[in-house]
């Protein structure tokens, strides 16, 4: 079997432990470690915005390593870094020392982050790109399977208990799959998908031979007004995203959802979104990405509209909104590198793929703390899903006008 399949296996389980602890498991220890303390929301959110805002300074650097050095040195140290987090975080004793095991958490975050991986596995393939970046990205939401796993820990154990356990895991299961990670396929003898003809698509899936691959370097991506459209578009998308699933056990207590409940909600909406990330990747593969990203797009929106209504007591609509907004947040994931990759090619893709992570950060950085200054204010969520439904409409508007450049057009 062609060697690029293992590293989209690897990088799918590297995602599924760093996502099933260090971002999706984060929601079950929200409310333990506010009231252990007495920290408001807003305080324990900022945690969650830290991680993104230093996720967004970090990500460019990364990207250039990435690059420059392969993927495997930058994973190894990122998850012995992200481990000494979690040991850090079980010590904690003022809210200084929170924030501080979060910078910690996420230095080693930064260097194995999943748009990262996806980069990776893009230098492995041309025809099967979508499918592979989508099977990769499908490692988060498979880390929803964590969250009731860590809910329970948590209390059985306590959280402090349940965070050295993640720690010692962080330093067996990512550090070991880093050592099967390589960079390029014509570094060990291979083509990408191992063909031997050399032949890849474009993004109408038309032949096209490998010598017209598009080559552009983080200069001219920067320069062109397409990188623009594509990153606000997805920093208009992860704003929502964070937010939710940063809030979303805390908000269904609010509507009288029992905790072990809301544990198996919260761990269904990224489970969820393997339908999207693996169906909609190997829909890209054969229909113009950019419309698919933007039925991705339009998907998130329509979820958020949904789940503002279930404050009114209309807790069906919980299922409803959990299977559209999972699709559609899962739709656009593997969708951001297969498009950066269709625009500017694969030589500095992981360059690029970092200033767009960038720009993301905003939306990281501002979304956890928006939904909890509303609930702080007003006693409720309804008004921030409502609002960010708006936002990740604007990002279907700016991708419906994407669609007017085609790769190599822009």
């Amino acid at each position: 079997m062609f060697y690029g399949w293992y590293i989209v296996g690897a990088c799918c389980l590297i995602s599924f432990y760093f996502s099933g602890t260090l971002h999706l498991g984060f929601t079950a220890a929200f409310e333990p470690i506010a009231d252990e303390f007495g920290w408001s929301y807003t305080e324990v959110s900022l945690a969650a915005s830290l991680r993104g805002f230093e996720m967004g300074l970090f990500v460019p650097v990364v990207g250039m390593l990435m690059d420059r050095w392969g993927p495997r040195r930058l994973v190894f140290t990122g998850s012995i870094l992200s481990g000494l987090g979690l040991m850090l975080l079980s010590k904690i004793t003022s809210l200084a020392m929170f924030y501080a095991s979060f910078i910690l958490i996420t230095i080693g975050l930064s260097t194995a982050a999943t748009i990262f991986l996806m980069a990776v596995v893009g230098n492995w393939f041309y025809k099967n790109t979508g499918l592979a970046m989508g099977i990769t990205a499908s490692g988060v939401s498979l880390g929803g399977f964590f969250i009731p796993l860590v809910t329970f820990i948590i209390d059985s154990f306590g959280w402090r208990q349940a965070m050295i356990i993640m720690g010692w895991g962080m330093w067996t299961i990512p550090l070991s799959l880093s050592l099967l990670l390589r960079h390029r396929p014509e570094q060990y003898g291979y083509l990408p998908d191992g063909e031997k003809n050399g032949f890849a698509l474009d993004n109408d899936c038309s032949t096209i031979e490998k010598n017209e691959e598009i080559h552009k370097g983080a200069k001219e991506a920067l320069a062109s007004g397409t990188f623009w459209i594509i990153a606000i578009a997805f920093l208009c998308q992860v704003l929502p995203v964070s937010a939710v699933m940063t809030h979303i056990m805390p908000y269904l207590s609010t509507i009288g959802i029992e905790r072990s409940s809301s544990s198996l909600i919260a761990s269904a909406i990224p489970l969820l979104t393997v339908f999207g990330r693996v169906g909609f990747g190997w829909f890209g593969d054969r229909v113009d990405k950019r419309k698919v990203a933007t039925l991705a797009f339009a998907l998130t929106s329509l979820g958020l509209l949904l789940l503002g209504y279930t404050a009114d007591g209309q807790n069906w609509l919980l299922v409803v909104f959990a299977f559209i907004f999972g699709i559609g947040w899962g739709g656009g994931v593997p969708m951001l590198s297969v498009l950066l990759k269709a625009y500017f090619g694969r030589r500095k893709l992981a360059t690029i793929v970092g200033f767009v992570g960038s720009v993301m950060m905003v939306g990281n950085v501002s979304g956890p703390p928006l939904a909890g200054w509303v609930f702080d204010k007003l006693g409720h969520y309804q008004p921030a899903w409502f609002f960010l439904a708006g936002v990740s409409g604007l990002a279907t508007i700016l991708f419906y006008a994407c669609l007017k450049n085609r790769p190599g057009n822009e």
